[in-house]
């Protein structure tokens, strides 16, 4: 079954981009799989899937250890971290897409200088939803300044959450938001070329809005 959704699931990845005339190439698919056991993590790898998303450190660290045997698994940390698990995420994360507060851009620049690594991060972008993560756009130059500047990680792309919105095509002006943004960025910041936004209902608009990174997590392993 994970299989099967998987395939339709890079279909449409593909189709999308097709559609906004761009090479399916430049978008990664990952696979959300936080609160999934690990062994559905296995049945997706088996089906050539590589690249994983998951929400909370310590499951993230859990399923590293668990799923170190798979050659190539990539583990993304993409939800809000704290300080006090930065070192789980340094540790064992592909990659960090919720950068939200220099604190803790300096948690993790000092955990991967200690362990001899570059982390790339991407800054989560708060469109307007209090009760979400995310740096104010104001704010948002003031911290890509601030990070851009620490060892031990790279700042490569924003990424956002919109509002749970019924139709797709709502979500439409905060992705071409989110991009307004980064091209904005990369005058003082040139490795911010990421844009890791679009999940199961609207990685299709995201995609012809210019996202890099869809995360799909219900229309392959099911609903949580």
């Amino acid at each position: 079954m994970i299989a099967d959704n998987l395939r339709a699931v890079q279909a449409r990845v593909e189709a999308a981009a097709r559609a906004a005339g761009r090479d399916p190439k430049e978008i990664t698919l990952l696979a959300v799989s936080k609160t999934k056991p690990a062994e559905l993590v296995r049945e997706a790898y088996a089906a050539g899937q590589r690249a994983f998303g998951e929400n909370y450190a310590q499951e993230l660290r859990d399923k590293a250890a668990a799923l170190a045997d798979l050659p190539g698994l990539e583990l993304h940390a993409i939800g809000p971290l704290q300080s006090n698990k930065a070192k789980y995420v340094a540790q064992s994360a592909a990659s960090f897409q919720a950068l939200d507060r220099i604190g803790l851009a300096e948690e993790l620049s000092k955990r991967c200088v200690a362990l001899g690594r570059v982390l790339p991060c991407f800054i989560e972008v708060n469109m307007g939803e209090a009760q979400k993560g995310g740096v104010a756009p104001e704010a948002l130059d003031v911290l890509a300044d601030a990070a851009s500047k620490l060892p031990g990680i790279r700042l490569v792309g924003l990424m956002c959450i919109p509002p749970n919105l019924d139709d797709p095509e709502s979500a439409r002006p905060f992705f071409q938001r989110l991009r307004t943004l980064r091209d904005g960025l990369r005058a003082r910041v040139p490795s911010i070329v990421g844009l890791s936004m679009g999940m199961s209902g609207d990685y299709e608009v995201a995609i012809a809005e210019g996202a890099t990174i869809v995360r799909v997590g219900t229309a392959i392993f099911g609903s949580r």
